[in-house]
């Protein structure tokens, strides 16, 4: 269970980030978070793993305070967090095996992670993992020689090997067409539901989060305006998220009218 409490954060810029951000996750739901640019969004994930550090509030991870840790007990935690980044975050000149087991980097000694050495069970476990994101027989290619599709789900697969507790998904669709951000977006939901996992989705595309998502919060301005199912997500309430911005998003993403 994810459960986030009062987070606030604002940038020394003087940007108020999030305000008072609140929601519980329980079991393994996918929750889409939705809002115009500058929302909160971004910052709300990092928020959450401590990427970006939040001025007030709690994060607690089951029986974890994530907020409360430091040092070694942070970083073991992270563990616990799988992060599939917007633009991949792959070591381009490594192959799709050595950047899907930097995955397990926090499970290994550090000479062990300077060597690329890694235990059989992680080995055989990054295989069976390339198998379920469908890229078989790709594991000695070299993450540069990828399509944006398949860097995507080299991503995936490193977040999964991780054997995390919670998917955080980060615009995991923005560098990609229409017909590849459909396929990537089943593949996450899908595999988190296999894995009995939550996925925390931060996304422009609002129709591709109505086709995904079983809960949606929308955010404006750092507040939270509306948490509740999909299927109430109506005109009004996207009203409520987008204001006036709203066809402007839809169009920026490529997606077309709601």
């Amino acid at each position: 269970m994810l459960e986030v409490s009062g987070l606030d954060k604002r940038y020394p810029t003087g940007d108020h980030a999030l305000r008072s951000v609140s929601f519980t996750i329980d079991g393994a739901d996918a929750v889409f978070v939705i809002g115009p640019s500058g929302a909160g969004k971004s910052t709300l994930l990092r928020c959450v793993n401590r990427l970006v550090e939040p001025d007030r509030g709690t994060v607690r991870l089951d029986d974890l305070d994530i907020t409360a840790l430091a040092g070694k007990a942070l970083r073991d935690a992270r563990r616990r967090m799988g992060m599939i980044f917007q633009e991949f975050n792959l070591v381009e000149r490594l192959t799709v095996m050595e950047n899907v087991l930097s995955g397990r980097l926090g499970y290994v000694s550090l000479w062990q992670a300077w060597r690329r050495r890694f235990p059989p069970d992680d080995i055989e476990a990054a295989f069976v993992t390339l198998r379920r994101v469908g890229l078989e027989g790709f594991e000695n290619k070299r993450a540069d020689e990828l399509s944006g599709g398949q860097r995507q789900r080299v991503g995936i697969a490193r977040a999964l090997v991780q054997r995390p507790r919670i998917l955080l998904v980060d615009e995991p669709t923005s560098s990609l067409d229409p017909r590849t951000s459909e396929a990537v977006m089943a593949l996450i939901v899908g595999l988190a539901a296999e894995d009995d996992i939550p996925a925390l989705v931060n996304i422009h595309d609002v129709p591709l989060a109505r086709a995904f998502a079983r809960r949606i919060i929308g955010l404006r301005d750092g507040l939270v305006v509306y948490d509740g199912p999909v299927a109430q997500a109506d005109a009004a309430v996207l009203e409520r998220i987008y204001g006036g911005a709203i066809l402007a998003e839809t169009e920026r993403s490529g997606s077309g009218p709601l």
